[in-house]
């Protein structure tokens, strides 16, 4: 009976309307019809008063805490949390206020937990697999020597270039890694210069020509010669992001393809657009190429080289200079990625500064 607001309510406006009808009997001149009509008056009144008092400012109050707090023990934390405190709001309003703030910052940071948690796994399955590969080949190369091999100069030439270029790829694996462990931790700091993009451009299209040449690709440089292409930015970074991308439109491109570089210079900054003539990537793809090991084509990724990791590392290096990377795709038509970069001053302006 006590445990409802009803229950307490009845109790409490009988003893009111009790003491009420007691007292007035002690007065002659109260008859019994007004001790009676008192009597009820008062019980009514109280019971509504006390009832609709428990059961809003406490019971209901008492009822979403336990709501609350059965949540938490299943770990079903879909709510949503409030607002700040006011410190007008009644002291189990506050209460329930806090458990609902408390419950879902603890929510958002299992949510975190569980990701990172998810994250790490995958991360070490990942890297477990990419180290694997070239340890495993080179040290099947070296057994077999060891095993006699070694003695044939025609198999022993091939089977050591064959190791050597596997430990290549390890190294260049943990060298990644390296960097873009650095730059997410950000040890590594970004220098920026005044430079000019068509040229970094042009070095690293010369660097990647023969390349190119060895799969018929050609390579088309878009820019009007008369502009300018200076930036403000880290060459060096700059340089490795184009390397990247444009190495991955060789890479990835149909046999005697074409890969296209549009350079061109806007009010407030330079873009810079690569397109090749691949296979494209697929939709549910597009969302998570940037993630490290993410491979669209395990497989062929694999056998084409690379560590994994190179678009994760343009798009880290790109952020650090505020700009984004972005792609578009048609399944089998090809991909475009592009970025921007700010404008920057030109020899003239450098001369004129000084």
């Amino acid at each position: 009976m006590f445990s409802t607001s009803r229950g307490i309510a009845f109790v409490l406006a009988v003893s009111i309307a009790l003491l009420l009808v007691a007292f007035l009997s002690l007065i002659d001149e109260v008859g019994s019809v007004v001790l009676l009509a008192t009597g009820a008056l008062s019980f009514s009144i109280s019971y509504l008063i006390i009832h609709l008092s428990l059961e809003f400012l406490v019971f209901k109050e008492i009822s979403n805490i336990y709501n609350v707090l059965e949540k938490i023990q299943r770990k079903d934390l879909s709510f949503k949390g409030v607002k700040k405190i006011k410190t007008s709001l009644p002291p189990l309003k506050s209460i329930q206020t806090n458990i609902n703030e408390y419950a879902a910052a603890k929510n958002r940071e299992i949510e975190t937990l569980q990701k990172n948690e998810t994250f790490r796994k995958e991360f070490i399955a990942d890297i477990s697999h990419e180290l694997k590969t070239p340890i495993f080949a080179a040290q099947g190369y070296i057994h077999t020597l060891l095993d006699g091999a070694v003695e044939d100069h025609s198999v022993r030439g091939k089977f050591l270039k064959r190791a050597a270029k596997s430990l290549n790829n390890l190294e260049n694996l943990v060298q990644d890694l390296i960097t873009i462990n650095q730059i997410e931790s950000g040890f590594i700091r970004f220098h920026p210069i005044h430079f000019d993009l068509r040229e970094t451009l042009l070095e690293v299209i010369e660097q990647l020509e023969g390349k190119a040449h060895k799969r018929g690709i050609r390579i088309h440089f878009q820019h009007v010669p008369e502009e300018s292409y200076f930036t403000h930015a880290d060459r060096e970074k700059i340089f490795r992001v184009l390397q990247n991308l444009i190495s991955n439109a060789i890479k990835y491109n149909k046999e005697k393809g074409e890969v296209t570089i549009q350079l061109k210079s806007h009010k407030n900054h330079l873009s810079v657009k690569i397109k090749d003539q691949g296979m494209g990537i697929h939709p549910e793809d597009l969302k998570r190429i940037f993630e490290r090991f993410y491979r669209v084509e395990k497989s062929r990724s694999r056998e084409k080289g690379g560590t994994g990791l190179g678009l994760a590392i343009v798009k880290h290096i790109l952020e650090g200079h505020k700009s984004t990377i972005s792609v578009s795709s048609i399944v089998g038509k090809g991909s475009v990625f592009s970025f921007d970069l700010p404008i920057g001053i030109g020899p003239v302006g450098l001369e004129k500064k000084t």
